[in-house]
């Protein structure tokens, strides 16, 4: 297939690329060469190069900014997304939008399924549920892939975070009362691609497997027992640590459907963080030899 990928050069579009690339024609494009946000040039990039899938990595993803900064967030997560899937119906290409666990409250207390009411709790949630939503009314053949708690080796992360906290500081404070599923890029991108490969349309929900979701205290305490860091890790609550954006306190997805209708069956989170830590030794070793 020829695929067409935006926001290439983030931290997602880099590592899907890279796998993409390995059995498809891809046209990878950063911010630089296709701003989402003027449908102008998303209309006359998809003429051009008439691409049979165009995956959508590109995203407004500070959570906490976009309480303030709810324009900016809206026009690419909301506006950008409407902007691709009218290009995309003027020529005939499948969209494959990747979007994320903050469109549910956090009410729930089981793994929110894609049939699941949605109902964002801040400002980038809303806007990424508007981008879904553009997506639905506006499109037939369409893939929406929901996300949660992305980590790569490309950009900042919470993985990175932990890491470089645990190496300066005695003790870390992390809320222990909000859950959900962490996903590295790898797994993402492997799921993207067997979602793509599959033609079951419609939304999808891919992170790693957590047996009904994991806190981010969790998260950094397994972060730092693999890593061998010193930092001691302490669970606090999130009236503890207050935050501008207001955060889902349980937005755990549920892959079940997704793993029966592609076949695709994500690896244990304890796993993907294991062979992730591994990667940036080696990615490190390799900076320094």
């Amino acid at each position: 297939m020829k695929i067409l990928v935006t926001g290439a050069g983030g931290m997602l579009g880099r590592d899907l690329t890279a796998l993409l690339e390995e059995a498809h024609d891809v046209v990878p494009l950063d911010h630089n060469w296709l701003d989402i946000t003027d449908r102008v040039a998303v209309s006359k990039t998809l003429s051009s190069v008439r691409p049979e899938v165009v995956i959508n990595c590109a995203a407004y993803s500070k959570v906490d900014s976009a309480e303030e900064e709810r324009e900016a967030a809206f026009r690419v997560n909301g506006l950008g997304a409407q902007n691709l899937a009218l290009a995309c119906n003027e020529f005939g290409v499948t969209l494959c939008h990747i979007s994320t666990d903050y469109v549910f409250d956090g009410t729930g207390s089981r793994p929110y399924t894609p049939f699941d009411r949605t109902s964002a709790v801040n400002v980038y949630g809303e806007t990424k549920l508007a981008g879904e939503r553009y997506i639905q009314w506006l499109m037939e053949r369409f893939y929406i892939i929901r996300t949660s708690w992305l980590y790569g080796r490309h950009g900042n992360s919470f993985v990175k975070t932990i890491l470089n906290r645990s190496e300066k500081e005695e003790e870390i404070k992390v809320v222990s009362d909000q859950m959900g599923s962490p996903t590295w890029t790898a797994t993402l991108s492997e799921g993207i691609v067997r979602i793509i490969e599959s033609g079951v349309y419609g939304i999808h929900h891919v992170t790693d497997r957590t047996s009904g979701g994991i806190s981010w205290y969790d998260f950094a305490a397994e972060i730092v027992r693999l890593s061998g860091n010193p930092g001691r890790v302490i669970p606090v609550s999130s009236e503890e640590y207050p935050t501008p954006a207001r955060r889902p306190s349980y937005s755990v997805l549920d892959t079940f459907y997704t793993e029966v209708s592609t076949g695709f069956h994500p690896p244990d989170w304890r796993e993907s963080l294991e062979r992730f830590i591994q990667t940036l030794r080696n990615h490190s070793e390799e900076s320094s030899s």
